[in-house]
């Protein structure tokens, strides 16, 4: 998309831009047998993107850290069609015990799983570790969710085998991909704090979820798996994430009020890969503002996802052993 496009909402070749909404992206799909997870779906885009999915007749799983956050989001969903089908579930994407136990509760519940929207994330906060003693918007942002696929793919597999239905992982991610480390992923010194900054960590992890859904597709069509990932820009909204860097955003925002979305524009994008029949079949690809859209060389290197993809499964087994 272009800047003109970006700063006029003027639709790409799909046909949507900028200003274009969750609901309007989706209207007229039907989504009453399909089951999607939505990580982090308490809240901000999360929220809508689950609002939009269940206004569709999707069942939707909320998986949220805070579930005073996730009830309430529930019954604001219930609030505008009490026959929409949401549940929660407890996950705390930074302890791998915790999501763990969440899949282990998730497949107890013995339903389908056809869409995958891996949400959640934390944004330009201080040098801390996780539980498992991992940076924590690394933690969060890809090894959590990492995990987490990597834990229900059995069942998107079962899900899309017995139903011929196709399932859809879709990944958050960010334009701030383009700002990380100078090797795109620091695989030698992930922990280190001296030379810890708080936006290049965020635009590594943000750069790990691309790559991690690369290296899902290649290995589905590789496999001959009906899913597909993909991963997404949602744009620049005014959220929680913003918490640790409040003034500053808010400082950037007086200045390019222009480039900002609200929470219905915001979650438009992942609602469009989420459901939209026009991108059945399409995998491995990154989307902003409903348009495929080129991202950075590192984005785009398979030598690299790989890598990621093996640092990852050694990174939890060791911490597993701990």
């Amino acid at each position: 998309m272009s800047f003109f496009s970006l700063v006029t909402g003027r639709p790409g070749p799909s046909g949507f831009g900028s200003a274009s909404t969750a609901e309007q992206v989706t209207e007229g799909i039907d989504a009453s047998n399909l089951t999607a997870l939505v990580t982090g779906g308490a809240s901000g885009i999360g929220l809508e993107t689950t609002r939009v999915l269940a206004l569709h007749k999707a069942r939707v799983i909320i998986a949220a850290r805070n579930m005073d956050a996730a009830n309430e989001a529930k019954q604001l969903v219930l609030k505008e069609d009490e026959n929409a089908r949401v549940d929660v579930l407890k996950l705390d994407l930074s302890s791998i015990n915790s999501i763990r136990e969440f899949a282990v509760n998730f497949n107890a519940l013995d339903l389908p799983l056809n869409i995958l929207i891996n949400n959640a994330g934390i944004m330009f906060c201080p040098y801390q570790l996780s539980v498992d003693g991992i940076e924590m918007q690394f933690a969060t942002n890809h090894l959590g969710h990492f995990l987490l696929t990597n834990l229900l793919l059995d069942k998107m597999k079962d899900t899309a085998r017995t139903t011929g239905v196709e399932g859809r992982i879709v990944n958050l991610s960010s334009v701030a991909h383009m700002h990380t480390y100078k090797d795109g992923i620091q695989f030698n010194n992930i922990n280190d704090k001296k030379r810890y900054s708080d936006k290049r960590a965020y635009g590594q992890s943000k750069l790990a979820n691309i790559l991690h859904a690369k290296e899902l597709s290649r290995r589905f069509q590789e496999e001959g798996v009906n899913i597909t990932a993909n991963a997404v820009h949602p744009g620049l909204i005014m959220t929680n994430l913003f918490k640790h860097s409040a003034i500053l955003m808010r400082t950037l925002k007086f200045f390019s009020f222009f480039l900002w979305k609200n929470v219905h524009q915001g979650a438009a994008t992942t609602c469009y890969v989420a459901l939209h029949p026009s991108l059945k079949g399409v995998t491995g690809k990154y989307y902003v503002d409903c348009n495929g859209l080129e991202p950075s060389a590192f984005a785009r290197d398979e030598a690299l996802a790989r890598k990621l993809w093996d640092f990852s499964n050694k990174l939890i087994t060791s911490v597993s052993k701990t």
